[in-house]
């Protein structure tokens, strides 16, 4: 079941929060958008491994990552775990609980981490009177749906190399979408956690990682990163001859 132990006491407004060019609509006044921060439930901050919401909890919300990480899975029929997406700040989650009333996945976070809590059904009628609020809805399930599709093209028919590359490459362009270094970040998540994302073993992903350092593509200090060689790693993953 859905945490239940936040207590929403969070002074912060979107007005102050450096993600907000991110996540809310550039276009608003500010009467909007002391109204769209009205209805945003601010939480104390969730500790790794905590909860967001558990799979097959109603949907009565999205989240925005404040700061810290997200990670979403699903459980199938035996039991185990399957990564589906991973959340920085700026970034919406929670999206999959829209289509049949409930979460298809669970979240939780991957290290401390601060969110914001935006009622669904609130939002949709703040969005009736406002509809750059709207569109703005719309154009971040669409993003979703497009980042699901990417996800599919990237394990069907890739190298280990190439899915492992694509990864580090998003996390880059997220960042820079933050204003924060694209070159130099940390992996908020464990290679195996990277490993059951991308469809891999542990042993995979660490042989890739060691490739891409020998290759002069990256530095990597455990779960800090450095990529050296941008170009290069793009190059490979448009590269069909690459099959390991």
């Amino acid at each position: 079941m859905k945490n239940t132990e936040t207590v929403y006491t969070s002074p912060i407004s979107c007005r102050e929060c450096r993600m907000n060019t991110l996540c809310i609509p550039l276009s608003l006044r500010s009467d909007e958008l002391y109204k769209l921060d009205q209805l945003i439930h601010r939480g104390t901050p969730l500790q790794a491994r905590q909860a967001v919401f558990y799979s097959g909890d109603k949907f009565t919300s999205i989240y925005a990552v404040r700061s810290g990480s997200i990670k979403q899975f699903c459980v199938d029929d035996d039991g185990r775990e399957q990564v589906t997406g991973f959340y920085l700040p700026g970034e919406l989650f929670g999206w999959d609980g829209l289509a049949e009333n409930h979460y298809q996945n669970t979240a939780v976070a991957l290290e401390t981490t601060s969110v914001c809590e935006i009622p669904f059904d609130q939002l949709e009628q703040l969005g009736a009177s406002i509809p750059s609020i709207q569109r703005h809805v719309m154009r971040l399930i669409s993003r979703e749906i497009s980042s699901d599709h990417k996800l599919i093209a990237l394990l069907a028919g890739h190298s280990a190399h190439q899915r492992l590359a694509s990864l580090l490459l998003s996390f880059s362009d997220r960042l820079a979408q933050q204003k924060l270094s694209s070159t130099r970040f940390r992996l908020p998540m464990s290679r195996g956690e990277i490993s059951n994302y991308l469809g891999l073993t542990v042993e995979t992903v660490s042989r890739a990682f060691s490739h891409f350092q020998r290759m002069n593509y990256l530095i990597v200090n455990k779960k800090e990163i450095e990529l050296v060689d941008i170009p290069g790693l793009e190059l490979l993953i448009s590269n069909t001859g690459d099959s390991e």
